[in-house]
């Protein structure tokens, strides 16, 4: 017997003991003696259904075509399909919340000129969730906080604008298009959201390279532009990777109304003043960092809320 199956017959064994003793205390019998081992090895072990999954012949990022004709290159991307399409979990809930939030920031991307592909960066960036990483970036584009002050951003006690999706949507756009004239290259500028403009600046002359793809970089930059490719192909085509979405399990984007601030305010009043409550007021607007937001005189904000009809207050 393998080391694994001696595993996996311990771990059924002791299973199909608790429950014999449990049925039979239940009905106040005395435990039989039976051949559990026996009964454990006659039955039959089932396994995932999991299969290699073809590449495509071609794939290209913001109209850039990706070289499958160099080795390396084929199974990096071969590697992120796979593991994006058996972490079924992590996969589904992307393609759920991409159904809410693609819509919010695919004009924004065209109106400051950005290839519709970067939407996928918040995606794997964040999985379109206002996390914090362990270095301290935040929101859906996982901006850092003296990064987002020099693109813009609000960031203060009351207010944190990376967490604002539009907001920060357009910070991401700027560095993006700054990134661009200096790189000349989408692969490039997609890499450098992840190592920094500096850092692919430094690894490009060091090596003598001019492309993302003859680099030789740290492990998460090498596989950054990979794990976009993947999740842009799995995006696309669902199905295609064993992955079936009811499109009623998709979550539907919001539906807003919008209000302005002009004076300090109690957050949690306000709510109550806008038939919602302020936990419906913090998901529509997670940039309002405090219970209390302090307006300056002739300054503003402009809250989101749900329409009458959508709100969240029972």
């Amino acid at each position: 017997m393998s080391e694994s199956r001696f595993s996996l017959y311990v771990s059924i064994l002791a299973l199909v003991t608790f429950l014999v003793i449990a049925f039979n205390g239940m009905n106040n019998k005395p435990l039989q003696q039976s051949n559990l081992e026996e009964m454990v090895l006659n039955q039959p072990i089932s396994f995932i259904n999991a299969k290699s999954i073809p590449l495509p012949d071609k794939i290209d990022f913001a109209g850039e075509q990706v070289p499958l004709d160099i080795p390396d290159v084929k199974e990096r991307l071969d590697k992120e399909l796979h593991i994006n399409s058996y972490w079924h979990n992590n996969t589904i809930f992307l393609l759920k919340r991409a159904n809410r939030w693609f819509p919010v920031i695919e004009p924004i991307l065209e109106e400051y000129g950005i290839p519709d592909d970067f939407k996928y960066l918040a995606l794997i960036e964040s999985g379109l969730e206002n996390v914090t990483s362990y270095a301290g970036a935040v929101g859906f584009w996982q901006i850092l906080k003296a990064t987002g002050k020099e693109l813009g951003l609000e960031i203060n006690r009351e207010v944190d604008e990376r967490y604002h999706p539009v907001l920060s949507t357009i910070a991401a756009c700027k560095y993006l298009k700054k990134s661009y004239e200096k790189f000349g290259s989408w692969t490039l500028v997609a890499a450098s959201y992840n190592r920094g403009m500096r850092g692919m600046q430094n690894a490009l002359d060091h090596q003598k390279a001019d492309n993302y793809y003859d680099l030789m970089l740290n492990e998460e930059t090498s596989r950054y532009v990979f794990r976009v490719l993947a999740i842009k192909q799995i995006v696309e085509s669902p199905t295609d990777f064993g992955l079936e979405i009811d499109d009623t399990h998709l979550y539907p984007p919001y539906s807003y109304r919008y209000d302005t601030l002009r004076n300090s305010t109690d957050l949690v009043e306000y709510a109550l003043s806008q038939n919602t409550n302020y936990k419906t007021l913090k998901l529509y607007n997670p940039w309002l960092i405090d219970d209390e937001l302090s307006i300056r005189i002739n300054n503003f904000y402009v809250i989101s809320l749900p329409k009458q009809k959508d709100s969240l207050k029972k």
